[in-house]
């Protein structure tokens, strides 16, 4: 049976992505698993873990915008995007930084970014000292979980869970933010009326 945490038990969830393992958490979309960015051997876990191929990236979440801003490029579009509906059910797709290691981005030149919805998993990012990679809690090509028994079931690598609930249960909204326009790459939570209406370059 994999340990499951409750949310204050962040220091316990850090170490295990601290030393290269894959836990599940809950966010504000749907539950996600994850594992820090800056470890090749977390990564090839979390791929095998996922049953994904290794030419899909995965989004990356951050605690905050001076994590984003350390890996991807963040123009005044994609700022003003952060800064009115992060954090919250959205991805933007930025270009990445060219010192990321390639297999971060599986060489591609954008990364998708989400910001942390919670405290704890903002908590969580900071006290690991690196952004997470962050997917949905499934094996690639099927539904996503709904419950910590179901991902128990489906991702039976994990090596630990964060208790807790999802508020949407539909994926985030995908904003492509590497030109002056942006461009839905998938729709969810936040609509593109919603995000003309904060944002002047839209339209």
């Amino acid at each position: 049976m994999i340990k499951r945490y409750k949310e204050d038990e962040i220091n316990e969830l850090a170490h295990i992505l601290k030393n290269n393992g894959i836990i599940s958490v809950p966010t504000d979309t749907v539950f996600g698993i994850c594992a820090r960015i800056n470890s090749k051997i977390a990564y090839d876990k979390l791929v095998m873990t996922k049953g994904r191929s290794k030419n899909k990236p995965f989004p990356i979440m951050c605690a905050n915008i001076e994590q984003i801003k350390q890996i991807a490029i963040v123009n005044k579009l994609a700022e003003k995007i952060i800064k009115k509906f992060m954090p919250g059910p959205i991805t933007i797709v930025l270009k990445r930084n060219s010192t990321l290691s390639n297999y971060i981005t599986n060489r591609k030149n954008t990364i998708a970014i989400r910001m942390a919805t919670s405290r704890a998993i903002e908590d969580l990012i900071l006290k690991t000292g690196s952004p997470i990679f962050m997917t949905s809690a499934n094996q690639s090509g099927t539904p996503e979980c709904t419950s910590l028994d179901e991902i128990e079931k489906t991702c039976p690598l994990l090596d630990g869970m964060m208790i807790g609930k999802v508020f949407y249960s539909k994926a985030s909204t995908i904003v492509d933010c590497t030109s002056k326009k942006i461009k839905i790459l998938r729709q969810g939570p936040i609509s593109l009326e919603e995000l003309k209406k904060e944002t002047s370059e839209i339209g």
